[in-house]
């Protein structure tokens, strides 16, 4: 064999292919057909949900769901072991209303930010400890809270500290918790919402303010408008009163 001849290995050695990790299941489910609790608990859910969006009316960098499913695993979907936290808030994503849950791996790997469960005597203790338990150690959420809407005095929080877990938040003197991921204060409020007096759940802003639902908002914007007109109209009385003083016909003028 000359020198300029090469000669070809029978088993040619190649690059091992890259593992490629298996593919996460795309035949979700996105509703198990379970109603929640009671009525007030969906009237809960939704006050939390609608005031939210209404007080960031003006951003795009969020998604907000409540009682939708969070998918974070290939075997927890295979299992149909679903996870729908009443309420939660993921920040800096985009804001597509057309998600019918949230699927971890479609997401960049993001967890929710914020989650509040509304506990039930059936769940209560499920929400205290193995969904507990879960958002701290997988989804490491940062803000947890749970609230009974038929228990007054069972609001409850916990911030994620990145060495030592869940740790409890200190309410303030109103008994409200600040959410330091929302920059909003979780606390309870007296009212009546769809018809319902109760205790319910909500944010107030740093100043103390209720956030408003959309309904709210709109009816204290005609208030005011209301109070603007009816002092104008006294303003005009006395002004027309001054004139007739001084021997002045207001009508005239």
């Amino acid at each position: 064999m000359s020198p300029e001849t090469t000669q070809l290995s029978p088993n040619p050695i190649t690059e091992p292919e890259e593992w490629q990790p298996p593919m996460p299941p795309t035949d979700l489910v996105f509703d198990d057909g379970e109603p929640l609790e009671s009525n007030r608990h969906r009237v809960a859910m939704n006050l939390l949900i609608c005031s939210l969006k209404h007080h960031w009316a003006e951003r795009e960098d969020y998604f907000i769901g409540g009682n939708m499913f969070v998918y974070y695993s290939s075997k927890q979907a295979k299992n149909r072991d679903f996870k729908g936290p009443d309420f939660f808030a993921v920040l800096d994503v985009e804001k597509d209303p057309t998600r019918l849950g949230w699927v971890v791996w479609e997401e960049n790997g993001r967890y929710p930010d914020v989650i509040i469960e509304l506990l039930s005597d059936s769940t209560e203790a499920q929400d205290l400890g193995d969904k507990k338990r879960l958002y701290e150690k997988v989804f490491k959420t940062k803000d947890y809270f749970v609230f009974h809407p038929l228990k007054v005095n069972s609001l409850q929080g916990w911030s994620l500290d990145s060495r030592n877990g869940y740790q409890q938040i200190v309410p303030n003197q109103q008994g409200w918790l600040w959410s330091e991921t929302l920059e909003l204060w979780v606390g309870v409020w007296n009212g009546t919402v769809e018809d319902d007096s109760n205790t319910w759940l909500r944010f107030y802003d740093k100043a103390g303010n209720v956030v408003l639902l959309p309904e709210e908002a709109q009816r204290q914007r005609a208030d005011a408008e209301q109070q603007r007109a009816d002092t104008e109209q006294q303003r005009a009385e006395r002004f027309a009163a001054k004139l007739r003083e001084l021997g002045e016909d207001p009508d005239s003028i």
